[in-house]
């Protein structure tokens, strides 16, 4: 069956559209506001005419390019081009500001490649027990997951963590405007009609980040991209990164993936939480986790190879249980049923070959970004070299459209605006934007998780801790969490230590 997936793959019509969806997928990604889900919705309606592997091969193929597309964006433009990419932003934007933005795009297109073939070969070979594995998580995991998520806030505020916790505070707060998911309250709307569907966090990312960014060079009076703080003149193009490189950061390539792996298996979880915990658990174990946030490269290979690791990850229990494992699997569920292929536990007795195609394809694509990465990120490079005018109202034109498109309402451009001077004076005043934004990403995941568990259990707060599986969850957390606070406290006394020498 799996030589069988390989000839299908490997039809030249196929190939063809696994190119052009991967290409599609990656340009998709990297325009701020176009997330992964909105690239397979607009390449759907081309499938409707396609054989049924040719269409679910080429949709699975645009969810992998859009997985990387987006740090294309947050690399160049410090605004995420999907939300899976968030914490790309923290050391790629910084590297480009020194200069190296070829690398850090080269190191961001590398680990997404490598994430995506590593989490699609272990698809191939076992998909059915992972599948039940992932079925052992409920409302007290998904709890403990995100506060897993939520303990990077330690390491990218650590210089100021009592304003990193207030800022994460600030969007836990924010994630619960709206109604209530479980009772259906009000919960600070009030009255006004456009928050009863709460807050979403990619106009706040886009204003947080990109338009917040604009207003600081303004202030500057940067009125050209090669003027910026280390930036450079002229095109910038991805660097290839060398087997070298693989090799010196072997480490961080294989466990992210295996995280991004893991966390995507885990239904509703998302390339968010895998990029984020993947993070946190690479600062935590770096020996020089003071360079992370200021431009570390382990923090780029972090990040981008558990989003892409997540995309296999994310495909088991939607093709093997039926169950999405995540807002694009939910689309691909449907599309993949729309073309005949039925989800589910009988899909490897009744159609092997077709789930063997699709994981197939995706390896293929993560290949193909190796080149199609480097062609496209070259491409989008171009608007940095522009005139900083030019530059920053491609931006904040991206962003109003961005941010329109999500449900086709002036508000959420209303609330980018908004959070844009939020942005502006966190920077200012060295609040984390970042950490809210994890606030506002992982609140209402944690809240749905902790309340559901407290209604199964009747209350009883001890069924966290009677879980094995939740526990161990959460005792990683608080090593993640003390982790970077430790480490500073204990260079902090050497470097009293050495002045007391001298």
């Amino acid at each position: 069956m799996v030589l069988q997936g390989f000839l299908n793959v490997l039809q030249p019509m196929t190939l063809l559209l696994v190119i052009l969806g991967t290409a599609w997928g990656l340009t998709a990604g990297a325009l701020p506001g176009l997330s992964a889900s909105m690239a397979v919705i607009l390449m759907l309606p081309f499938t409707y005419g396609m054989e049924a592997i040719q269409s679910v091969v080429v949709l699975v193929s645009v969810y992998v390019g859009a997985m990387c597309g987006g740090s294309i964006s947050a690399i160049l433009l410090k605004t995420p081009g999907t939300p899976s990419s968030v914490a790309t932003t923290f050391d790629g934007y910084p590297m480009a500001m020194r200069g190296e933005a070829p690398k850090a795009l080269g190191l961001s297109i590398t680990a997404s490649s490598f994430g995506g073939i590593f989490s699609g070969l272990i698809m191939v070979v076992c998909a059915p027990i992972l599948a039940t594995w992932a079925m052992k998580f409920q409302s007290a995991e998904f709890f403990a997951l995100s506060l897993l998520g939520l303990s990077c806030i330690a390491s990218i505020g650590n210089e100021q963590p009592i304003k990193a916790l207030l800022s994460a505070c600030l969007g836990l707060l924010i994630s619960t405007v709206g109604l209530d998911a479980i009772s259906g309250a009000e919960r600070f709307t009030f009255g006004q009609q456009f928050l009863m569907n709460g807050i979403d966090y990619i106009p706040v990312m886009i204003g947080a980040y990109a338009v917040a960014e604009v207003y600081r060079n303004v202030m500057k009076n940067k009125m050209t991209a090669s003027e910026q703080e280390g930036g450079k003149g002229g095109k910038v193009k991805a660097e290839i990164i060398g087997i070298s490189n693989i090799i010196k950061h072997w480490k961080t390539y294989l466990k992210s993936s295996v995280i991004g792996t893991i966390v995507g298996i885990i239904p509703a979880a998302g390339g968010s939480i895998a990029a984020l915990i993947s993070y946190s658990e690479a600062v935590r174990s770096s020996k020089h986790p003071e360079r992370f946030g200021k431009g570390a490269e382990e923090g780029i290979i972090a990040s981008e190879a558990a989003n892409n690791g997540a995309v296999g990850g994310s495909l088991v229990p939607t093709l093997v249980l039926g169950i999405p494992g995540g807002n694009v699997a939910a689309i691909l569920l449907a599309a993949f049923t729309m073309h005949g292929l039925i989800p589910g536990p009988m899909l490897l007795r009744n159609q092997p070959d077709m789930l063997y195609s699709i994981l197939i394809g995706m390896v293929l694509a993560s290949l193909l970004l190796f080149v199609l990465g480097i062609f496209v990120a070259k491409q989008f490079s171009r608007l940095v070299t522009l005139p900083y005018p030019f530059l920053a109202t491609i931006i904040v034109t991206l962003g109003v459209v961005g941010s329109y498109s999500l449900k086709n309402s002036m508000t959420d451009v209303f609330v980018m605006f908004a959070f844009s001077f939020v942005g502006y004076f966190f920077d200012k005043y060295h609040y984390s934007t970042s950490a809210m934004i994890l606030g506002i990403i992982l609140g209402k995941i944690a809240e749905n998780g902790l309340r559901k568990q407290l209604i199964v259990s009747g209350g009883d707060f001890t069924t966290f801790l009677t879980r094995p599986l939740c526990l161990v969850i959460f005792i990683v957390s608080i090593i993640s969490f003390i982790t970077p606070y430790y480490r500073a406290h204990k260079e902090k006394k050497r470097q009293e230590m050495n002045a007391q020498q001298k």
